[in-house]
């Protein structure tokens, strides 16, 4: 009997992993309108099921790799089934090791060209680690034709609290949600999603649909789209060209555009015209924003920048270090900061031509609140400790513009901890800049 490794080794080495689809249906036609790809082992090893694949690619250091391999498989198969437009083909990606560089595959651009939408997912595993990764890696699935899928949404917090920004084009409701929890929690998470959608026009489908009960809370929680058992097993590829040819389009939105300004201050002064006052002011600004962060609970972001490590001062770090306690995610910014300057606070250095270097931006999103303090020091060699110092500000609570700042932000946050054998998230110029001619996103 090999050992795990050894069996790992050798399913990669032979490509020995065998792609499985289950059919995505409209709940309001029962037609057909996508499969999602699911990974299957051996059938005679310990890695037949992906659960078991993924632990042991994970202790292996080889998680990149085994997921690479799945995708690679699922294309090839429905490729060769003969999976043609406009049905969509839904693929999975392990947030650690979503790809920031894209090589286009034969396969999938074979796909593209017969018409089939295609979807990658993001799991829920591991979501808030890099998440200055998964913005790029969005970008850049998005410029190649790709949809984005949120999987499992409502199973961590996380994934509600990352939505507004990785701006998803399919939100996938956690089967706990269908088959049934306590009704506050489901409210939380179906008021989250409604209002997501609303603002973003995206698609919502519900996992883990196996019986008639499902399906009915599957509708009632807003729903359009279902899998599961009670409208087909997973299946090989060969019996994909049995599949109903659809009657029109699927309800799968178009890739979006999602655009990361430079410098929080340009974008926000683009929009608003800058006011100016006193530090004394402004440090009581922020710290309402902080309160009403720490009420969001651990559905809220909070993404600041401090000029320098030296301002984020004693009593910032203890305010942080509770926040991070509750929120989904909390990162801080600023010239000689780490990458965990406080328990649970995701941080980052600056580079020198950082322009965010000048400013002081204090940024809170939850589900149902946004709002954005962004100034800019007007006297950055000043004595910081002067509550009389003036900075140039906007304070803002519309919601398209508080994410737009918050991608900013949160594109120069580094992953802790370092990501064994996983490239960073390449920050780029072309990333993070933004003409002045582009409009901002408002979801439509």
């Amino acid at each position: 009997m090999p050992t795990e490794d050894e069996a790992l080794r050798d399913l990669l080495a032979d490509r020995a992993v065998t792609p499985v689809f289950q059919p995505i249906v409209d709940v309001a036609t029962r037609e057909v309108v996508g499969v999602e790809a699911l990974a299957r082992g051996p059938s005679d090893s310990a890695l037949e099921r992906p659960d078991a694949m993924f632990a042991a690619a994970r202790r292996a250091g080889r998680l990149a790799d085994l997921d690479t391999l799945c995708r690679a498989r699922a294309v090839e198969e429905a490729l060769a089934a003969g999976l043609a437009g406009p049905l969509g083909l839904f693929v999975n990606v392990e947030p650690l090791t979503a790809p920031t560089v894209f090589t286009s595959a034969a396969a999938t651009a074979a796909l593209l060209d017969r018409g089939v939408r295609l979807v990658v997912e993001l799991t829920e595993r591991d979501l808030t680690a890099d998440p200055a990764r998964l913005l790029v890696f969005a970008a850049r699935a998005r410029a190649h034709g790709f949809r984005i899928a949120l999987d499992d949404v409502g199973a961590d917090p996380a994934s509600l609290a990352l939505m507004p920004f990785l701006r998803p084009e399919i939100v996938k409701l956690d089967l706990s949600l269908v088959h049934g929890r306590p009704a506050p929690a489901v409210a939380a998470v179906m008021s989250a999603v409604a209002a997501y959608a609303e603002q973003s026009g995206a698609v919502v489908l519900a996992e883990g649909v196996e019986t008639a009960e499902h399906l009915a809370a599957a509708r009632g929680l807003g729903a359009t789209l279902v899998q599961g058992w009670y409208f087909g097993h997973a299946v090989p590829a060969a019996e994909l060209s049995g599949l109903p040819a659809t009657r029109r389009a699927p309800l799968l939105l178009r890739p979006g555009t999602v655009v990361t300004p430079r410098s929080p201050f340009a974008a926000a002064a683009r929009w608003r015209t800058p006011r100016r006052a006193a530090k004394s002011l402004l440090v009581a600004v922020s710290h309402h924003l902080e309160n009403q962060a720490a009420d969001q609970g651990e559905l809220a972001v909070v993404l600041s920048a401090y000029e320098a490590a030296g301002n984020f001062t004693p009593a910032s770090r203890v305010r942080y270090r509770a926040l991070a306690s509750s929120a989904a995610f909390v990162g801080v910014l600023g010239v000689g900061l780490g990458a965990e300057p406080e328990p649970g606070v995701r941080g980052a250095d600056l580079a020198v031509d950082d322009p965010v270097r000048g400013e002081w931006d204090v940024v809170v999103v939850g589900p149902h609140f946004a709002a954005a303090l962004i100034a800019r020091d007007l006297e950055p060699d000043g004595d910081h400790a002067d509550p009389s110092r003036e900075f140039d500000y906007v304070l803002t609570h519309d919601r398209a513009l508080v994410l737009e700042l918050a991608r900013s932000l949160m594109a120069r946050l580094l992953p802790s901890p370092p990501l064994s054998g996983v490239t960073s998230a390449p920050l780029t110029p072309e990333w993070v800049s933004v003409p002045e001619t582009v409009p901002l996103d408002r979801g439509t």
